[in-house]
Parts: structure tokens; C-alpha cells; sequence
């Protein structure tokens, strides 16, 4: 698979490191030099500043889009109609309605899109969806999870602060992982409740989101994403009437990611308590990648795809609406 690089910054970087066999042919960021060190790692693979030009060679086979939400839409919209396959981040768009339209134009056109959600492919995540799946936890209940960091000298000025371009704060940025997650292991949210404030950085995005999500038969989301935790935190908790899952870090900053299962006993009492940890390299990238290309190869539906974004994002949209946080302004 021959495979283009759109937005050549942190993420786009780690995209193009772990490509898992695939080939890199052609970087592009509006930053030359960037896309110029990126398109180094490939052998004799093109760089520029015109995100077009890859979509109009014959020769790529698919494309990643690693730029900010403003964007995304556009991008992908553009990939699909050149008959690309496309990897985006998530969110993969600023507001739901970005991507209106677009999963029936990738089925029309035969190509596969997959949505970032890197927190899938974690070790950890991993397991807890094999553990989930074998009925170890039995019917599950609710979940409860908290991801956090402490942003950075100058995080007010950055393009996240921005809503033209990221389309709003935490919510969004950190806080689609989450619901994700959520969504992942409870299925849809009708029931969408929360509050979202800037309690810190002097930004016209929030700093701070909590939300309350509800499936029909009652199950409970309670999610708080957050950059004003000074210390980066990740902690996901999924209790189930047989028992519970604890996953804690991600690796790096946020420590060494652990995966806790407390299985519940007959007699009930203390639970039996089995622990994973993954202090190896992550290797969730590659986990992804190797997905996406099989998804291609196979002609199948991404597990991690636009149905998936735009459920994200309708959460996203609708907390911010009823908070009278208006970035579509």
C-alpha cells in the first residue's frame, strides 16, 4: 500500500513511524521543512505544502490525515471522491455535521475510512475488550473515567484554543477518546446530560468537560476530561455484575499502563484480583495500522469508522449547545 501524509506535526509524525509495511510516498504540511524531514523516512517520497497534489497521483493508494478538525472534512470529502482510502484523526471533523453525507459517499465509492481512535489499540484496551467479550464481567453496569493533563507554557495560543480550527476545547479534543471508549463497551448514548467550563486558560474554549451519558437499558457514562489536572491522568473504570476492569496510564507521562480485572466470587467478599502491565513500547500505532490495511485488503467496514465519529460528536455537539458554548460562530 502506498500511502500519503497530510499534516506532518506530532501525530502525523507518529502515523508515519509506524506504518506497518505500508509504503510512504508523498508528506505535505504548511510547514515545508516539516513535511520535508517526515517525507525523509521513505524512500524517495514526495514533499510539499498542497495537500491536492497527493489526491491527484494514480500511485497512492491511501491517505492519512493528521491536520487540525478545521481541515479534516474537507480533506477526507476530497480523499473519498479521488477514490482514496483514508485514515483521519479523530475527531475527524469539528461538528457532526461536517461529515454529513459522507459515509454513503465512501460505500458509493468503495473506500475505507477509519477514524482515528488510537485508544482502542492500547494493550490494555485490548485485553479489557477480550475479557468483556468472553462474559467475564457478565452484564455490565456503568463505567467511570478521567483523563487529564496540565497543558503548557503558552497552551492558551495554541490552534486547540482556537475554535474556528479545533472546534471547541477539551471536550473534543481529549474527551472523544472517552466517549469512544464509552461507546465501545455500552453501546449508543440517548440520554446526554453534563457541563462544560473554563475554569483556568484565558481561551474562548472550555478547559474542563463532565458528562453524564445513558443507553436505553440505564446504563451510565460518568466521563471528565480536563487540562487543568497538572499531573496527566488516565483512569477508565467498567464495573459489571460479575465483576470489575481498571485500566490506569497510558504510558509516558500518564505512567505505566496497567490493566486491573477484580473478579467478583460466589461468596462475594474481596474479589480474586489479576494484573496486567505493559511497560514495553506502545504499540497501539502499529496495532491500528495493520487493522486499517487489513480493512482495505478485506473490503470491510473499519471497526473504528465515520458512524463512530459522528456518534462521538453528537455528544460533543449537544453538550456544547445546551452549556451555550456556540463555536460554530
Amino acid at each position: 500500500m502506498n500511502v500519503a501524509l497530510i499534516g506532518c506535526g506530532v501525530m502525523g509524525g507518529k502515523r508515519a513511524r509506524h506504518l506497518a509495511g505500508a509504503h510512504l510516498v508523498h508528506c505535505v504540511d504548511l510547514n515545508r521543512a516539516r513535511a520535508a524531514e517526515l517525507a525523509a523516512l521513505g524512500e524517495e517520497c514526495a514533499s510539499g505544502s498542497d495537500w491536492r497534489e497527493p489526491l491527484a497521483r494514480t500511485d497512492v493508494d491511501a491517505v492519512i490525515v493528521a491536520t487540525p478538525p478545521d481541515m479534516q472534512a474537507q480533506i477526507v470529502r476530497s480523499a473519498v471522491m479521488a477514490h482514496k482510502h483514508v485514515l483521519v484523526e479523530k475527531p475527524a471533523a469539528r461538528h457532526a455535521d461536517e461529515l454529513a453525507g459522507l459515509p454513503r459517499l465512501a460505500t458509493e465509492r468503495g473506500v475505507c475510512v477509519h477514524v482515528g481512535f488510537n485508544h482502542r489499540y492500547h494493550r490494555a484496551f485490548r485485553q479489557a475488550r477480550r475479557l468483556v467479550d468472553s462474559g467475564a464481567l457478565g452484564p455490565l453496569l456503568y463505567l467511570r473515567a478521567r483523563y487529564g493533563h496540565g497543558g503548557r507554557a503558552g497552551y492558551a495560543s495554541e490552534w486547540r484554543a482556537q475554535p474556528q480550527r479545533s472546534g471547541g476545547g477539551e471536550l473534543i479534543d481529549q474527551g472523544v477518546h472517552l466517549i469512544d471508549l464509552a461507546r465501545w463497551f455500552l453501546g449508543d448514548f440517548l440520554e446526554v446530560d453534563g457541563f462544560v467550563h473554563t475554569y483556568f486558560w484565558d481561551m474562548p474554549v472550555e478547559d474542563n468537560g463532565f458528562m453524564l451519558l445513558k443507553t436505553a437499558s440505564q446504563q451510565v457514562a460518568f466521563l471528565h476530561v480536563s487540562c487543568t489536572e497538572w499531573r496527566n491522568t488516565f483512569c477508565w473504570e467498567l464495573i459489571g455484575r460479575e465483576g470489575k476492569l481498571q485500566i490506569d496510564g497510558l504510558g509516558g507521562s500518564y505512567g505505566v499502563e496497567r490493566l486491573t480485572w477484580h473478579r467478583m466470587l460466589p461468596e462475594m467478599g474481596p474479589p480474586e484480583t489479576t494484573i496486567w502491565e505493559y511497560p514495553m513500547a506502545d504499540d497501539s500505532w502499529a496495532t491500528e495500522m495493520t487493522e486499517f490495511i487489513e480493512d482495505v485488503r478485506q473490503k470491510r467496514e473499519p471497526a473504528a469508522g465515520l458512524a463512530d465519529a459522528l456518534a462521538a460528536l453528537a455528544v460533543v455537539d449537544r453538550l456544547y449547545t445546551a452549556c451555550g458554548y456556540d463555536h460554530r460562530a
